[in-house]
């Protein structure tokens, strides 16, 4: 398990480097830069200690080193091109955790809202409760979330005033939006876990312990959720990273103030440092979570021994 862990690392920290690689030569190729429409109304000798104290006037791969240097050195992420003196990292560690509080509620919500209608469905194949179970997943796939977001804030703020429409701060602003960003999590899960049920409660030791009287709370909680619980779980790395990316629309019809506004402002200003900042943040919330999820593996199932590929 040691071994396993340190190799898994060490591949976590070569995939952010390709990552880092990538997404610095990329963002660079777009014809212009960040500083051009902001000092072209300024003298020559202005603009050109603005490109020096960003070091937009080095070759690309010097800037690359020096961006790397700072990285994994100083842990400096830099500062932001389009609000001078605003430190990368600090805005990361400002806002991210409102996007964090956002995600962790809307993936607990999708999961076990996902989990519960999905065994539902599964052992009521072809009868009412599969029937409505599949309907909520098509329209969760189907309806985007910032339509789910304008449904509820019209239902729950203005045709009932149950919930603030906008703003942060209180339990009850969190609300609205997790369940809006849940929405599409939970018909994912629901779909996932029916399918794995299915599977499952065909299989041959499914079938002995129903011929041993086990009773179908014990059936169902030490056979079939262990069992078909287990590929759903490795939908939770990719979410865990993607709510940091794919909140913003949220954020912005509720007003809150969170990481996922700076990602695209950063991207339509070509706010390098901005853009590469997020990257690094996300990238290694997405590699370590696949970590996490390999790990959780062995305890969901014990059976299971990483990297020896037995069972």
């Amino acid at each position: 398990m040691i071994k396993f862990i340190i190799r898994r690392i060490l591949y976590m920290f070569f995939t952010l480097l390709v990552v880092i690689t990538i997404t610095f030569f990329l963002i660079r190729a777009i014809p212009g830069d960040p500083l051009a429409s902001m000092a072209r109304k300024l003298p020559e000798q202005t603009k050109l200690n603005y490109y020096a104290k960003y070091g937009l006037d080095k070759p690309i791969i010097v800037q690359y080193g020096i961006f790397l240097k700072n990285l994994i050195l100083n842990g400096d992420l830099g500062e932001s091109l389009t609000y001078p003196g605003r430190k990368v990292t600090k805005t990361i560690f400002e806002y991210a955790p409102v996007s964090g509080r956002l995600g962790i509620q809307a993936i607990t919500i999708g999961f076990t809202l996902g989990i519960i209608l999905g065994i539902i469905a599964g052992f009521n194949r072809n009868k009412g409760p599969d029937y409505v179970v599949m309907f909520v997943a098509i329209l969760g796939i189907s309806v985007p979330s910032f339509v789910i977001a304008s449904l509820l804030q019209y239902f729950f703020t203005v045709k009932f005033t149950l919930l603030p429409t906008i703003g942060w701060g209180a339990f009850k602003h969190t609300i609205l939006p997790s369940i809006a960003l849940s929405f599409g999590s939970i018909a994912k899960y629901a779909r996932y876990m029916r399918a794995n049920c299915l599977d499952v409660i065909m299989q041959d030791y499914i079938l002995t312990a129903k011929a041993k009287g086990v009773s179908k709370f014990s059936l169902v909680t030490k056979h079939v959720i262990r069992n078909a619980i287990l590929p759903v779980i490795t939908l939770l790395g990719p979410q865990i990273a993607l709510v940091f990316t794919g909140s913003f629309v949220i954020e912005s019809i509720f007003s809150i103030p969170g990481l996922g506004s700076y990602f695209v402002s950063s991207v339509s200003n070509r706010d390098y440092t901005m853009i590469m900042g997020q990257t690094v943040f996300i990238s290694f919330l997405f590699v370590s979570s696949l970590l996490v999820v390999d790990l959780v593996y062995g305890l969901v199932d014990p059976r299971i021994r990483v990297g020896t590929g037995k069972k």
